[in-house]
C-alpha cells in the first residue's frame, strides 16, 4: 500500500535530490511516480519535457533482492545491456569495468543469492547505473551499506553521468551534501530547495544533520 502524495506544483532541478521525511509520508510513493513504476493518479509528471516511461532511468528499490532476476552477479548487472541488444563483448567489458570500480569485481561470478545485504544494494546500483541513465532514482538502498561500501556508492553515484540524481535516505548528513532536498510528510510536499533553505526549517527536529547541530553549536 503506497500513500498518495499531493503535489500541486513542482520543479526538480538538475543534479542530486535527496528526499527525506517521516516514515509513511510518502516518499516511496513520490519515487515510484518519478522513476515511471507508477503513474500519477492525477496530473502529470515530465522529465525535460517527456515523461518517465520514455527516459533511460536507472532505479534501486530499498530491497535490492526483490528486483533481481539473474542467477549471477554478472548477469544481474549486465541485464540492462542485454534488454537493449548491446552485443554480449561489449557488455561483459562494460560490467567488468564498472565491477572493478565499484570494488564489487570479485562478486561477479557469484550467485546473487549468497549476497549480503549491503552486496546486494551495491550490485543493484551497479545494476542501474551500467546504461548511463539520464535519471537515477535509489530508495533508502544505503540504509544497508556499511562505511566502505557507502563511500564506493557515493563514488559511483557521482560518476554515473546521471542528470537528476534522487535519492530516498535517512542519513541527513548525505542529504545535507545534496544539491536539493524535498522534505515530505502527510502525502505533500513540506519543504523544496537547497539544504540550507530546507533544514532551516527543521531545526530542532531529527531531519536536522548531527554534522550542521555541532557545526552550529545547537548541540544533540
Amino acid at each position: 500500500m503506497f500513500r498518495k502524495v499531493t503535489i500541486p506544483a513542482l520543479s526538480i532541478h538538475p543534479g542530486r535530490t535527496a528526499v527525506i521525511g517521516p516514515n509513511g509520508g510518502g516518499k516511496t510513493s513520490l519515487l515510484r511516480v518519478l522513476s515511471g513504476i507508477a503513474l500519477p493518479q492525477e496530473g502529470s509528471i515530465t522529465i525535460d519535457g517527456v515523461p518517465p516511461r520514455q527516459c533511460e532511468i536507472g532505479w534501486v528499490n530499498e530491497y535490492p533482492d526483490r528486483n533481481m532476476l539473474f542467477f549471477s552477479v554478472k548477469d544481474e548487472i549486465a541485464s540492462p545491456l542485454r534488454f537493449r541488444n548491446v552485443p554480449c563483448s561489449k557488455a561483459d567489458a562494460i560490467v567488468t569495468n564498472l565491477a572493478e570500480k565499484a570494488g564489487i569485481g570479485h562478486l561477479l561470478p557469484r550467485p546473487v543469492k549468497d549476497l549480503s545485504g549491503g552486496e546486494k544494494a551495491i550490485v543493484a546500483l551497479v545494476t542501474a547505473v551500467v546504461s548511463g541513465p539520464d535519471v537515477l532514482v535509489a530508495d533508502e538502498f544505503d540504509s544497508h551499506l556499511d562505511m566502505e561500501t557507502f563511500e564506493a556508492a557515493e563514488r559511483l553515484i557521482a560518476q554515473s553521468g546521471a542528470s537528476y540524481s534522487i535519492q530516498c535516505t535517512q542519513n541527513m548528513n548525505l542529504a545535507g551534501s545534496c544539491d536539493h532536498i524535498a522534505f515530505i510528510s502527510g502525502g505533500k510536499v513540506q519543504h523544496y530547495g537547497t539544504p540550507g533553505e530546507v533544514f532551516k526549517n527543521l531545526a530542532g527536529t531529527c531531519f536536522y544533520p548531527f554534522d550542521w547541530r555541532i557545526r552550529n553549536g545547537t548541540g544533540l
